[in-house]
């Protein structure tokens, strides 16, 4: 089926991702944002999971965290272009929530063959996160840290998103027959969070010990369920990366054309404004991959790996580059804590290199177009 005009973005996209930009607007100034995580700049501080729950829960009120859930198990089954539209005003916002993993989360269970009960959960406000990457951070979704026997858990999953803030984890393990995945409660016995020093003050992440941990399996073939689902994946993960860089241009735009220098704004000088109009142009390119990516998972899923591919790598350079100019732009002040942008340039450099790089997703594109390279 050929995409729909406008990438499948409805007058129901618009009005949830307007919604969206709305509620961040009246309940989570940048303010906020950085007087509840960035009180104190010690850099020998131990690792904090600081967020706003009460807000958290009002995001669920308002059904965000069921609208990947299909229909038939109690969720909203919006088009992954709706869901990134919503994504897209989260990155803007840099919230530190569990909503990203849980999405992601949602789009594996329904790729498997028995996860109705954990999608039911998810729909009534249940969060979850992926654990389906090993310690030397491996995206190959073959190679994990966690083996299955007798439905218990052995092993360590490692980068694990915003663990602390999730009651569910969907891990990948090994066993006799292949790659399953499993369901397991944050809190049960033989489970164990260890949290993770980041440079990202925005999320917190862990590494997660299993020892003997019972846990319920939801899909068999945890391979072909990952390899359909992780396109959406990458793509939401481009659409909050867009929002965080549509931040940090905005932002630095107005630092720049308040900021006078030689009786100019700094607006003024080419050196200054050429570069701001080349993040701009990054943010439209990502932009476009990211719903062209998000339409094809829905209308054409024969070609949502090679668009979400081009999509995450689009956008993993935008990160770089929008961070960059917004911190040289705002000059001195833009190295300080106190600054705002130093929490969108530490979020993009996280989400620049979480689920893979550039370079890793055009190695995959490459694959997919040529076929692998022979050893």
């Amino acid at each position: 089926m050929a995409q729909p005009k406008n990438y499948g973005f409805g007058e129901e996209a618009a009005m949830l991702k307007e919604s969206a930009r709305k509620f961040f607007a009246d309940n989570f100034s940048t303010e906020k944002l950085h007087s509840m995580v960035a009180q104190d700049p010690n850099p020998e501080r131990m690792s904090e999971c600081l967020w706003d729950q009460a807000l958290w829960q009002e995001m669920v009120a308002l059904g965000w965290t069921s609208l990947a859930v299909p229909e038939e198990a109690g969720g909203l089954g919006m088009p992954l272009a709706a869901v990134a539209g919503l994504v897209e005003e989260l990155g803007r916002a840099a919230f530190p929530s569990p909503l990203l993993g849980t999405l992601n989360a949602t789009y594996v269970l329904a790729a498997c063959d028995a996860g109705e009960a954990a999608l039911a959960a998810i729909a009534e406000g249940a969060t979850a996160t992926l654990a389906i990457t090993n310690a030397a951070g491996s995206w190959d979704i073959r190679d994990t840290g966690v083996s299955a026997a007798g439905g218990k858990l052995s092993g360590t999953a490692s980068f694990v998103q915003d663990a602390r803030k999730s009651d569910y984890l969907l891990v990948s393990a090994a066993s006799g027959d292949g790659l399953g995945l499993y369901w397991v409660a944050a809190d049960a016995p033989g489970v164990t969070l260890h949290p993770d020093a980041i440079v990202d003050l925005t999320r917190d992440q862990a590494h997660v010990t299993f020892d003997n941990a019972a846990a319920e399996q939801v899909g068999a073939d945890g391979a072909a369920a990952l390899e359909r689902a992780l396109p959406a994946v990458w793509t939401l993960l481009a659409a909050d990366i867009c929002g965080a860089a549509e931040w940090q241009l905005q932002t630095t735009v107005e630092y720049v054309n308040a900021r006078q220098q030689f009786d100019h704004s700094l607006g003024f000088f080419q050196a200054v404004k050429h570069p701001l109009v080349n993040v701009m142009c990054a943010i439209d390119e990502s932009k476009s991959l990211t719903y062209n990516a998000a339409c094809a998972y829905d209308t054409e899923p024969e070609e949502a790996a090679r668009c979400a591919h081009m999509a995450k790598a689009s956008a993993a350079e935008t990160a770089a580059f929008a961070s960059g100019r917004s911190v040289q732009c705002h000059g001195g002040i833009g190295f300080t804590w106190e600054c705002f942008v130093h929490l969108y340039f530490k979020r993009q450099k996280h989400s620049q290199l979480l689920f893979g790089d550039a370079a890793w997703h055009r190695a995959k594109l490459a694959d997919i177009l040529i076929g692998p390279v022979a050893a």
